[in-house]
């Protein structure tokens, strides 16, 4: 339906509310599905007529559109069965179980079991959960809140809450401003016309003698219902006096109708229609000569608006900057010395640098993970692996097939302009949204199903002062959102793919006196296209058929539509100054672009020149300091003054890049940032970068933190946009870089932090390097779990809770105990801190979570646990039946897989919470169905019981592990065994013992934890890469390892107490926790270790004493050590002993 049908239906709307038609309005609101009326919704829940209310509902939205949608629809059905129990119902309470609930059955069985038990009872409080239900007129006042805040949630909802702001009748005013016109129309207009319908339109019989025209005064009889109904009501005539003329307007309109002119110019003079003032010169400025009596062709309103308004420099100055003199710069202002190199572990996709510190440098990679470099420590300050928050709040066709047809990949990494978020964009429709509080504190704020399929662009922007995030994607849609994640603005002109946004803001347009040059409208006029505010602020896009389309932030379509030379994937750009507009791409015979516009014109004002003549993709660039190009091309950085059209100089950074880099320069434009072709970057810096990168002492993470938090976002009115403008980080959609594999039995990785040449130039070798060593309880925050210490059952098995905000011990006694921490004001994010004590969490029964331990000799038996990703049920067994508990009742759902043989270890299939891994006693592996309680396979390939399996969905594959000392690898297609590999246990040592196994979140590499090692296999050939074993201060057994949450340290627990950090590049051992550092007595140790899901500092260790121990570090220090700065195998002089290779080993790689 067009836009202005859809406006009559609000005027239809407006009418029959007036006219008191309400059965009407409400059926109309309900059959457009245009407008939600919040308050006849409340009036009919509030009454309980919930087949009125769902039948109003389902005008809007269907119950499996998305989750919200979902959820409205169970809470009103819920809230009618609950109704229906508390009358005793129970006839009617079936029909509603059976008819309206057993749709989400197949969404939560388990949650459908339960409803289905409240028949069961006489009272249904008596179930734990509903204990607090109250009478029927509270219940209702409180699911309705509920419901309030599904609907404003829910995208299907978020433009049809609030009626159009319209003057009283307005349907009435058009109807006697058509009578009007009509009127004036007549070839014999009387004074009193007597209008009678409105079927037919209005002419005045003819008289005896000719009548002058007059303006119209039509009384409210001209509108009137006819009898039995009332009339409309007192809305007065449509007034002449006071109002201007719309001349043009007008006579525009006749001369398309070619009415005689002597009617025309009486119309001219007779016109009642007001025109607003400001609007009137517009509208009378001429855009060619009359043609004929009283007959004008006028100029487009909206057209002749924007060419009047232009930039206030447009009338004082010129349009461009003057060209700096030759004298004052230099070849030396360029960043062309190699600085750094670094080693990112997969293709770098997308680079920006913090606005403020220069020296963070954000990176997105090809395996979905965001990461944070500190270039002057060269360290990873964070890394987020790309993770769904929230998968039921993706759209269903995400659901379905998004994320199983391919790995997602980041598209693009952005600064927000104050440097307080970080938006990242992936290759399968989702945004991810984090608040940025300091190093090592990113959080996430919002996730954001924004496009169907990839969404190839993000910037962030300020309309209307406020800042909001721009997204485009393959289904040729621009998207603006709110930092809540409602939708604004939804602009859909392009035909193809949209490749690139560029927002941007132009401050004091004002309205230019200058005269039009000649009568011809260019149709690619930039620098007007934001005329109707004091300040200017639009959207630039680009789709991969080459078009260029402008946006305001209105609905009413794009302003420009052109064409890119190349006429394909294009990328545009401003200067920082905001002065000077660029655009670069490349065409799909490979022939690269880059121009700089003439923004008064709509033309191109230079063809910068230097480009090879056909590219295997499409070419990268960036600006800096006002005054340079930089572009990547040919596996080199090509450079250009602005103001000259042949290149500068080019640079190859000693080799090694991509064929085609991208790059990013920092604001200050004393760094470059450029893709190299063994999954890394370098950075190229001038003699000012250098000097900012030797500020390694002085430097301090906490002068990184900015200034205000983002829950009290201050946006100022002048803020650009221009630092997080999406400008040269796009994929190369055809170039033929792919990731490096392991070449020649060398590792990449172990080139990963070698200093290039220039490195004495960068880092200060004056401080030796020392592991870091905790030994005192001042030197970390540490927190006991209370209720924990119980020397008669050990901690065996340790969970964080998915969510961050619990966790999960399981005892040698087969009884889970769980702890929760709370919101308040010491933690008011809710999650695990060693800052606060958390609360041992128990339901109101009692219940204690216990496994099934009839029969079993606990002193032999293997403890296994899992836990379901929502947090919901978890899965446990301790030498006998498996039990699958309700984690807010504690309850036992149900039992299986009854021993012998007994499990001894568990895992959910990461893409079907219904197929679980089930490692045996007898070396045998099941896959078991737990919807159908049926094996649907039996996998054998140990000799000995099975102690850890991990899934890798990259690379479609189990892994086992076993007391064998084996490592097999499984299809998860047809689960037939790939390959089988021995662990290469050290000389003299036994190869008992358990062997455990985790992958890397790049879901590729695997650590591998024995009791005489740490090792890291490529899971793809299943090769050692490198390997760890105790040794120096740290020579005991280890008794369990774990990756931290981004995967960039190790943590290793010893049975003398004491704990490893390692890094998980290369397992050097970066920090030694002794165990007088968090355990008083020293008589206990460790027996496993967890880490926080969201922070990668955060430990937990559960110990022999029963007692669980949260320890992180000071925060002073905020991390654990700093990485071994490392020369040619030595680590400052001294010969490194933390990673030990063997090239007698098959499976090995040389470091």
């Amino acid at each position: 339906m067009s836009s202005l049908s859809r406006e009559l239906v609000f005027l239809i709307l407006q009418f029959l509310e007036e006219e008191k038609f309400k059965e009407s309005v409400h059926k109309l609101e309900k059959e457009s599905g245009f407008y939600f009326n919040m308050k006849f919704f409340e009036e009919k829940v509030l009454a309980g007529e919930w087949d009125e209310v769902e039948k109003y509902v389902a005008g809007f939205t269907k119950v499996d559109d998305n989750r919200y949608s979902m959820k409205i629809f169970f809470e009103i059905r819920k809230q009618k069965y609950l109704e229906a129990l508390d009358r005793q119902d129970k006839a009617k309470g079936v029909e509603i179980l059976v008819g309206d609930l057993k749709v989400f059955s197949t969404f939560n069985e388990e949650l459908y079991k339960e409803i289905t038990q409240l028949l069961t009872l006489t009272n249904f409080r008596d179930n734990e959960q509903l204990s607090k239900y109250g009478d029927t007129k509270t219940a209702r006042t409180i699911m309705l809140v509920e419901l309030k805040k599904l609907i404003e949630a829910n995208p299907l909802f978020r433009d049809k809450l609030a009626f159009p702001t319209l003057k009283s009748s307005r349907l009435r005013t058009l109807i006697n401003q058509s009578l009007n016109w009509q009127h004036q129309l007549c070839k014999n207009p009387r004074p009193n016309p007597d209008i009678k319908t409105l079927f037919i339109d209005h002419t005045c019989s003819p008289t005896n003698g000719p009548l002058a025209p007059a303006p119209v005064n039509l009384p409210v009889a001209a509108v009137a219902k006819p009898a039995p109904y009332t009339s409309l009501g007192a809305h007065g005539p449509f007034p002449v006096t006071g109002a201007a003329a719309n001349a043009g307007a007008l006579a525009g309109w006749m001369a398309n109708a070619s009415a005689p002119s002597s009617v025309q110019a009486a119309v001219v003079t007779a016109s009642s229609i007001p025109i607003p003032q400001n609007q009137v010169s517009v509208l009378k400025r001429q855009r060619t000569p009359p043609t004929a009596s009283g007959i004008v062709d006028y100029q487009n309103p909206d057209i002749e608006l924007m060419k009047r308004l232009r930039p206030a420099q447009s009338v004082q100055e010129a349009t461009y900057p003057a060209s700096r003199q030759q004298g004052s710069w230099s070849l030396e202002d360029l960043p062309r010395t190699v600085a750094l190199s670094l080693h990112q572990g997969s293709t770098v996709m997308s680079m920006d640098f913090h606005p403020s510190h220069h020296t963070l440098l954000l990176v997105g990679s090809v395996n979905g993970e965001i990461t944070l470099w500190e270039l002057i420590s060269q360290e990873r300050l964070f890394s987020k692996p790309f993770k769904i928050w929230d998968l039921q709040a993706c759209s269903l066709q995400f659901q379905d097939a998004g994320f199983k047809d391919a790995s997602i990949s980041v598209t693009r990494v952005a600064w927000s302009p104050d440097g307080n978020f970080v938006g990242a964009a992936f290759n399968r429709h989702l945004i991810h949204l984090y608040a940025y509080n300091g190093p090592n504190d990113l959080r996430q704020r919002l996730e954001i199903d924004a496009h169907v399929g990839g969404v190839n662009d993000l910037a962030f922007a300020h309309p209307n002062k406020q800042l909001c995030v721009v997204t485009c994607g393959d289904d040729k849609l621009i998207k603006v959102w709110d930092l809540t994640g409602q939708k604004l603005f939804n602009f859909e002109d392009h035909e193809a793919p949209v490749y690139n946004i560029c927002p941007h803001h132009k401050e004091n347009i004002q309205v230019s006196q200058m005269e039009e040059k000649g009568s011809t409208v260019f149709p690619f006029d930039f620098s007007v296209i934001a005329a109707w505010e004091a300040e200017d602020r639009f959207i630039f896009s680009t789709s991969i058929d080459g078009k260029i389309k402008a946006w305001l932030y209105d609905n009413i379509g794009s302003r420009v539509d052109y064409e890119a030379p190349g006429r394909w994937c294009t990328t545009m750009l401003y200067s920082a100054d905001g002065s000077r507009l660029f655009s670069c791409g490349t065409s799909k015979d490979g022939d690269s672009y880059l121009v700089e516009w003439n923004e008064s014109e709509g033309s191109i004002k230079r063809n910068f020149l230097g480009f090879r003549k056909k590219s295997a993709g499409v070419v990268q660039f960036d600006t800096t300091q006002n005054h340079f190009l930089a572009a990547g091309d040919d596996g080199q950085i090509k450079f250009w003054d602005m103001e000259n059209i042949n290149f500068l100089t080019t640079t190859d950074a000693d080799g090694g890049l991509q064929t085609l880099p991208r790059l990013r320069f920092n604001k200050e434009g004393n760094l470059l940032a450029v893709t190299t072709a063994d999954n890394g970057f370098k950075i190229l810096a001038n003699t000012a970068g250098l000097r900012s990168l030797r500020a390694v002492e002085t430097h301090s993470f906490e002068a990184l933190r900015p200034p205000m938090e983002p829950a009290a976002i201050k946006v100022s009115g002048t803020s650009s946009t221009v630092n997080a403008s999406p400008v040269n980080l796009k994929v190369e959609r055809s170039s033929p870089v792919r990731p490096s594999p392991i070449l020649n039995g060398v590792d990449p990785m172990n080139r990963s932090m070698e200093k290039p040449r220039t490195v004495d130039d960068v880092i200060d070798k004056t401080k030796p390097w020392q592991l870091a060593e905790i030994v005192d309880p001042g030197e970390c925050r540490l927190v006991a779990l209370p209720n924990s210490t119980d020397t008669s059952s050990k901690v065996v098995r340790l969970l964080y809770t998915n969510s961050g905000v619990g966790m999960l011990a399981l005892g040698a006694n087969g009884i889970q105990k769980l702890w929760k921490w709370p919101r308040n004001e010491q933690n008011p994010s809710g999650k695990a801190t060693a800052n606060v004590v958390p609360q041992h969490w128990q339901p109101n029964s009692g219940l204690l979570m216990t496994n099934d331990v009839s029969g079993v000799n606990l002193e032999e038996a293997v403890p296994c646990i899992a836990l379901s990703k929502n947090d919901s049920y978890v899965m446990s067994a301790t030498g006998g039946k498996v039990s699958l508990f309700n984690m807010m009742t504690f309850k036992v759902m149900t039992t299986f897989m009854s021993p012998p043989p007994a499990s001894t270890f568990l895992a959910f299939h990461p893409q079907d919470n219904n197929i679980i891994a089930i490692g045996m006693e007898d070396s045998t592996i099941h896959i078991y169905n737990v919807r159908v309680d049926e094996v649907k396979s039996k996998l054998k390939g140990h000799q000995k019981r099975v102690t850890g399996l991990a899934f890798s969905t990259n690379l479609n594959i189990l892994v086992s592990s076993g007391a064998d000392a084996q490592l097999c690898i499984w299809s998860i297609d047809t689960w037939e065994k790939r390959k089988s590999v021995a662990i290469q246990i050290p000389t003299g040592k036994s190869p008992t013992g358990d062997t455990r196994v985790q992958f890397h979140s790049n879901q590729t590499r695997l650590l591998v934890v024995h009791e005489t090692q740490l090792a890291i296999y490529d899971a793809a050939k299943m090769e050692r890469i490198h390997q760890w074993v105790p040794q120096d201060a740290i020579s005991a057994p280890i008794s369990y390892a774990a990756y931290s949450c981004n995967s960039q340290l190790i943590y290793a627990t010893f049975s003398d107490g004491n704990i490893g950090v390692f890094d998980a590049d290369n397992l050097r051992l970066r920090c030694r926790i002794a165990p007088s550092a968090y355990n008083g007595s020293q008589t206990a140790h460790p027996l496993v270790v967890a880490t926080h899901p969201l922070d990668p500092n955060q430990l937990a260790v559960g110990l022999t004493d029963g007692s669980v121990k949260v320890i992180e570090p000071a925060e002073s220090e905020k991390k654990w050590g700093t990485s071994p700065p490392v020369d040619n195998g030595v680590i400052n002089g001294r010969t490194t002993s933390s990673s030990t290779t063997s090239n007698h080993t098959p499976d090995q790689l040389q470091r």
